[in-house]
């Protein structure tokens, strides 16, 4: 059905090269076969390939025009991306970025500062309303500086605390000492500044105006039905492409599984796979072979707008918390190949995590229990209890069923209706940075970003994305995401966070994923094929170099 991995000399063939003049592995197929093909969504509302454009509503295959900042290794270490050094001021505030010498626009036009801090202030312009401006808030001395007020209309983008000291020199001021900064210029990528004032934000969606500075830059896009992607001939980065082409082709996602068994896709990610899909894998020794998990990768949980009834109630809080059966939902939803309970916002093997189990109690599945406390709120067996309808971001259908089954769980348990509406992105993020919110429950699939606690537990801080208030959660955060020179202290506050989080139930959590994807055997490369962290396969989070290092090898 699928052949295993093997590697397999071409028999009387000469070494090929790619367009960059690099070596091909032996075993590789010949370079006008280097074409790796991706499922693309045929009903996601996007309208981007870059980042700084929008987060939440990218075309496929988002991303290749551009090298962000800093990027990282398997383990999520910080490694030169687009810059090549980074170093901070004695003032701990004034950090600067060396861009690599080489780097080239597929215009042939040098990649500079200048191109950074007009990207950055775009992304800070209220008129622009970037669908991730809370990323670079944080919390009160952290992000960037001025970054608030910009964004608020309070001030000009020219105030913010990016600027470009010369063409390889950029110089990025933050709000006050701020550790972490280097691992979120993981997504620090840079539009160009000329086409972005010539052409407009929408410059790459256009193959005629579409310019790179990435791996691969557009060839043809036909949104809908086909977008493909050429190796840049003018890359200079740290992952020069093995790859002649990247294909991405539109389907629905109900078709993904049998679109890659039937050869037609060469991958597929683990968020696209459902419960029937991950039986099969299971069941399928060549299949399971290659279905890569490169480790934990986000936390999915149920979140409330708590100034408001009835979610202003610590009693009914809790009542959801006890009343969802996490333990079932893992078996019989995601298939323990793809999750495993959560009560907490950290995963295993995350910094700060609760690896040993000291917060579960808080969160525990009791329905006698969450029973009581939705009693002590006023609402003996659910009498009296508002209809509630549960948003989602628009998930997918594996993602979905998740939370149907965690409605589903809480509903059976506390005798009360809920339903779950599946909204468009860009609707479910406006009503959730709304304030008040506009959403009363909801739920969220959190993938991490970074490897550090200030960024899961970030979002939970007032200034967050979520309507949950706890000051002294807010003032151990921000003595933590400061704290220089005093690691176990610094540990110790961000448990001591969570464990505020998870008691006063600021969201309910409900299973932390593990990533993956299911590979064809042909597609190889040690990004995927080698071990990372404690013997870990496949695409790891923050670790892009898998578009420097793939290719297609021949079949056995």
């Amino acid at each position: 059905m699928i052949a295993i991995l093997a590697l397999f000399s071409r028999p009387g063939s000469a070494q090929e090269t790619t367009i960059l003049g690099l070596d091909l592995p032996p075993d590789a197929l010949p370079y006008d076969q280097q074409v790796y093909r991706i499922p693309c969504n045929n009903t996601a509302n996007s309208i981007t390939f870059d980042f700084s454009v929008s987060v939440y509503q990218p075309y496929c295959g988002s991303n290749l025009f551009n090298d962000p900042l800093v990027t990282f290794d398997k383990a999520q270490n910080p490694q030169p991306g687009a810059a090549e050094s980074w170093s901070v001021a004695a003032d701990g505030v004034t950090w600067t970025f060396v861009l690599r010498e080489s780097l080239r626009w597929s215009d042939g036009t040098p990649v500079t500062a200048h191109d950074y801090v007009a990207t950055f202030r775009f992304s800070a312009s209220p008129d622009h309303a970037w669908d991730f401006a809370w990323y670079y808030t944080f919390i009160d001395k952290g992000g960037i500086k001025n970054w608030d007020e910009v964004i608020a209309g309070k001030l000009p983008v020219e105030a913010l605390g990016v600027r470009a000291v010369d063409d390889r020199t950029l110089e990025i001021v933050t709000k006050g000492v701020f550790p972490p900064l280097p691992k979120i210029m993981k997504y620090a990528f840079a539009l160009q500044k000329k086409a972005l004032e010539t052409h407009g934000p929408y410059y790459n969606n256009d193959p005629a105006t579409s310019v790179s500075s990435g791996p691969f830059v557009l060839e043809s896009f036909d949104h809908g039905f086909k977008v493909v992607f050429k190796a840049n001939p003018h890359y200079a980065g740290y992952r020069p492409p093995r790859l002649a082409r990247i294909e991405g082709i539109y389907l629905s996602p109900a078709t993904y599984f049998i679109a890659y068994l039937n050869n037609e896709i060469d991958t597929l990610n683990f968020n696209d796979l459902s419960p029937a899909d991950f039986a099969t894998i299971q069941r399928d020794p060549e299949l399971r072979a290659n279905y890569l998990r490169p480790g934990l990768i986000g936390t999915d949980y149920v979140f409330f707008d708590a100034h408001s009834p009835p979610f202003n109630d610590l009693e009914v809080r809790k009542a959801f918390a006890h009343a969802i059966d996490r333990e079932a939902i893992v078996k019989g939803i995601y298939g323990e190949i793809k999750a495993t309970p959560a009560h907490s916002m950290l995963m295993p093997g995350f910094p700060a995590a609760d690896v040993q189990g000291q917060l579960a109690h808080y969160q525990r599945f009791d329905c006698g229990l969450a029973k009581e406390h939705l009693a002590q709120a006023g609402y003996p067996n659910g009498a009296g209890f508002p209809p509630q309808v549960m948003w989602l971001r628009n998930e997918n259908p594996g993602i979905a069923s998740v939370y149907q089954a965690a409605a589903a769980s809480i509903s059976q348990c506390l005798g009360i209706s809920i339903q779950v509406s599946n909204k468009d992105n860009k609707v479910f993020m406006d009503a959730l940075h709304e304030r008040p919110t506009g959403i009363a429950l909801g739920a969220v699939a959190y993938s991490i970003d970074f490897a550090d606690p200030i960024n899961l537990l970030g979002i939970w801080v007032s200034s967050g994305r979520h309507s949950w208030r706890n000051q002294r959660f807010d003032a151990i955060l921000d003595e933590a995401s400061n704290l220089m020179g005093d690691p176990q202290r610094r540990d110790q506050l961000f448990r001591d966070a969570e464990q505020l989080l998870v008691d006063d139930v600021g969201g309910a959590f409900i299973a932390h994923r593990w990533a993956g994807d299911l590979f064809r055997p042909t597609v190889r490369g040690a990004s995927i094929r080698e071990p990372g962290p404690e013997g870990t396969y496949g695409n790891h989070s923050g670790n892009d170099s898998m578009w420097g290092d793939i290719y297609i090898g021949a079949a056995q």
